[in-house]
């Protein structure tokens, strides 16, 4: 056999599996819903999803992306994807956790140090535990991507020390170990969904509110709020959820072009996300807020505040599971 014929042989058997790939993939639009507004980095990484799964289709697959929490806060999305009404999200973890208690693991306080062990931790084997309990509840995690470290904002003075918490009224997710955490701390913990939050900041019905710094960016959070305290508290991820009903109707081609185009998504999130964060705190400075940075001893000393609440977590989501990502974490941590 020449060498002409074996690669006219490949090309060949290469476009007879793409065809076969597309006679496998049918034409579909997928509601994809998110809360955040379409200039974020979660806009833009939605977009890019769109624009990897046309291609992995063939065209055949098309993403209707829906921000802004045009179709509801994450919780009403989730019980929208679990009925069957709704294809397709992106949103916070932590709004999971009534539904699958083990994702309050990722809502531990001080857990992630950088966002290398974040990466390891999310990506490896228990990550993709916590992800698959979602399947028995309706749910299917296709990818983890990058929300980023939770940072305090408020308008009532500069949190420099613990007790600079107290009396804060502050808007916090619809979570109990958040309410728990900043409880804890002595604020006023408020759960609020996200879509209400900047009205309830411009209104002040809650005085702060705690999101990494893209989000009090794109959020324009800086013409609601004065401070601005760098405390890093908590590593927040967001999943991509694909309803488990629509994913079961799914092809197993459909199914590869759904996830190639998540990973494919995920990559470009994160990196844009770090990029964005790297400036953010530059940008808000210029918009006015006041920063400060929290002390590592006050760090601390909120670490210490906070025992009985990493308690409870690991009871919750189980000692197995606990022991074994403290395990994870102190290799990650040896390997420096």
């Amino acid at each position: 056999m020449t060498k002409l014929t074996r690669r006219i042989l490949v090309t060949a058997l290469a476009l007879a599996a793409g065809s076969a790939m597309a006679q496998d993939i049918k034409p579909r639009l997928i509601r994809f819903g998110y809360g955040l507004a379409e200039a974020s980095n979660q806009g833009r990484a939605v977009k890019l999803f769109a624009e990897q799964l046309a291609a992995a289709s063939g065209g055949k697959m098309k993403l209707r992306a829906i921000g802004g929490a045009a179709l509801g806060p994450d919780t009403q999305m989730q019980q929208a994807l679990i009925g069957g009404a709704q294809e397709m999200m992106v949103g916070s973890t932590a709004t999971l956790v009534g539904i699958v208690k083990e994702m309050a693991l990722w809502d531990t306080p001080f857990l992630i140090n950088n966002a290398k062990e974040a990466d390891a931790l999310l990506d490896g084997p228990i990550g993709e535990k916590v992800k698959a309990k979602l399947e028995e509840k309706g749910l299917v995690g296709l990818v983890y991507w990058e929300n980023g470290f939770r940072n305090l904002t408020n308008n009532k003075r500069a949190v420099a020390r613990l007790e600079d918490l107290d009396g804060i009224k502050l808007r916090v997710m619809q979570n109990n170990v958040f309410l728990d955490s900043f409880k804890s701390l002595g604020a006023n913990a408020v759960p609020l969904p996200f879509s209400e939050l900047f009205s309830a900041l411009e209104t002040k019905a809650v005085d702060g509110q705690e999101n990494p710094y893209n989000t009090i960016l794109s959020s324009k959070f800086y013409e609601v709020q004065k401070y601005l305290t760098v405390t890093n508290h908590v590593y927040s991820p967001w999943i991509v959820l694909v309803s488990k009903k629509y994913w079961d109707g799914l092809s197993k081609d459909e199914r590869a072009a759904l996830q190639k185009a998540a990973v494919a998504a995920r990559e470009f999130e994160r990196k844009d996300t770090r990029d964005e964060a790297a400036k953010a705190l530059t940008d808000l400075k210029a918009k006015g807020m006041q920063i400060n940075e929290l002390s590592p001893a006050e760090a601390g000393r909120m670490r210490d505040r906070l025992t009985r609440v990493n308690a409870s977590i690991a009871a919750n989501v189980g000692m197995d599971l606990w022991n074994e990502t403290q395990a994870e974490l102190g290799r990650l941590r040896a390997r420096k």
